[in-house]
């Protein structure tokens, strides 16, 4: 059975988040949004695409940076409005060059930063 983007809740905008998973440590790496083009061309070429909305535009994990997503399997929540796409990343996923885009930590009310830049 393939998926069927019109079975999923997009937003108003046409957009629904997808949380990228690190498939060896489990580690949560980014959050970003996917149209129905997205997900459908993630599915077909296992290479994370995303939509910028800042950029108006698709925008494909690595492709300017070399830090690939490659998409192991993509889950679907029990609501149908969000996506966990598990993945196998190649070097940082934040553009910030951190592993992820939660790098702060929020402890006794004080912001901390708690991962450094990888490069």
């Amino acid at each position: 059975m393939s998926l069927d983007p019109k079975t999923l809740k997009f937003d108003d905008k046409g957009l629904i988040p997808a949380i990228a998973q690190d498939q060896g440590t489990g580690e949560v790496l980014m959050m970003a949004w996917m149209n129905a083009e997205a997900v459908a061309h993630t599915l077909e070429t296992g290479r994370v695409t995303y939509w910028s909305r800042s950029r108006s535009a698709f925008w494909v994990k690595g492709e300017t940076s070399g830090h690939v997503q490659e998409l192991v399997e993509m889950r679907i929540d029990c609501d149908r409005d969000c996506l966990l796409v598990i993945v196998r990343q190649s070097g940082p996923a934040c553009h910030t060059n951190r592993r992820s885009c939660f790098y702060t930590a929020i402890r006794d009310g004080d912001e901390v930063e708690v991962m450094s830049p990888m490069v």
